[in-house]
């Protein structure tokens, strides 16, 4: 693997029984990105992460994290060492203090940060003395992401770490990873399907659909890439098949037939003038059009 890549799966599967969850998933993370993994529920999200992380194993293909093989036993341990993750249920010792459970996590990880326990502490507004089933789930959010800010991790590995929480407290924990990913310079790779959030601090994104990908790489090259190509008729739209590469999908309605387009966009213009539309616009589109026109296109 590339030292750029933080995380690359080449054709990963996985299988439960006849259920295929993956389905030749191609990924690729750069080291140093906050790359947004999006997908509806039942996508294949969660079991990306947890093959990942030697949680569960790959029916075939490869998974290597940080150079290490997420399948080796060995390699495995050594992934999880220099990871931090934060699941989606925020799976913590409810009996324990905030105290006793950053003591517990502090003694597995040679290379915990005091220095960040102690900032995180007071930037989060932590109560060291009270037991964690006491806390709201905003604030159980917020410890989970210190366990994982404070163990000296190279990547971080979120799971809908916003699930359940309202906006303020939302917007509290996205700039908290903002804040911490410009302050400890590390990768950040953070499954959700809220797209607003991804939209908001992601540098890079992968969408996944039915266990494959259908959509990946920069956000900025992605809307340098999409475009919606808008026509209006005098009449009813036509229903035409074009030639030219990078349509990705076509939707009629009255007058109005509109193309979302990845590609040569001058040359799906030039031969959509031919239909003789009214007027031809084009138009940009935001990271929510690109990823319900591509799943939608994948249907």
């Amino acid at each position: 693997m590339p030292d750029s890549w933080a995380i690359e799966t080449i054709g990963l599967r996985k299988s439960y029984g006849p259920t295929e969850v993956l389905r030749e998933l191609n990924l690729r993370v750069a080291r140093g990105s906050i790359h947004g993994f999006l997908g509806r529920n039942g996508a294949g999200k969660t079991t990306t992460i947890k093959t990942l992380l030697g949680m569960t194993r790959a029916s075939g293909g490869d998974a290597r994290v940080l150079g290490l093989a997420a399948g080796d036993p060995a390699g495995s341990v050594e992934i999880r060492r220099r990871t931090g993750f934060v699941s989606e249920d925020k799976d913590l010792l409810d009996y324990m203090t905030v105290d006793q459970v950053l003591r517990f996590t502090a003694s597995f990880y040679p290379r915990w940060r005091g220095d960040l326990e102690r900032h995180y502490l007071q930037a989060f507004e932590l109560p060291a003395s009270h037991k964690v089933k006491t806390l709201s789930r905003g604030m159980r959010t917020k410890l989970a992401l210190m366990l994982a800010f404070c163990r000296g991790a190279e990547l971080l590995i979120l799971d809908e770490p916003t699930s359940g929480l309202d906006p303020a407290m939302i917007e509290d924990v996205l700039q908290s990873i903002v804040r911490h990913v410009s302050r400890e310079e590390l990768t950040v790779f953070f499954s959700s399907h809220q797209i607003a959030e991804v939209e908001q601090i992601a540098d890079h994104v992968t969408v996944i659909d039915r266990g494959r990908t259908a959509v990946g790489g920069p956000l900025d090259e992605l809307r340098d890439t999409y475009c919606r190509v808008q026509l209006v008729f005098d009449g009813e739209a036509p229903q035409p098949a074009f030639r030219a590469n990078g349509v990705v999908r076509v939707t009629r309605q009255g007058r109005v037939l509109s193309l979302l387009v990845a590609g040569d966009r001058d040359a799906i213009v030039e031969e959509a003038r031919v239909l003789g539309p009214v007027s031809v616009d084009v138009l940009p589109v935001s990271l929510k059009e690109i990823f319900l026109e591509t799943v939608a296109a994948e249907e």
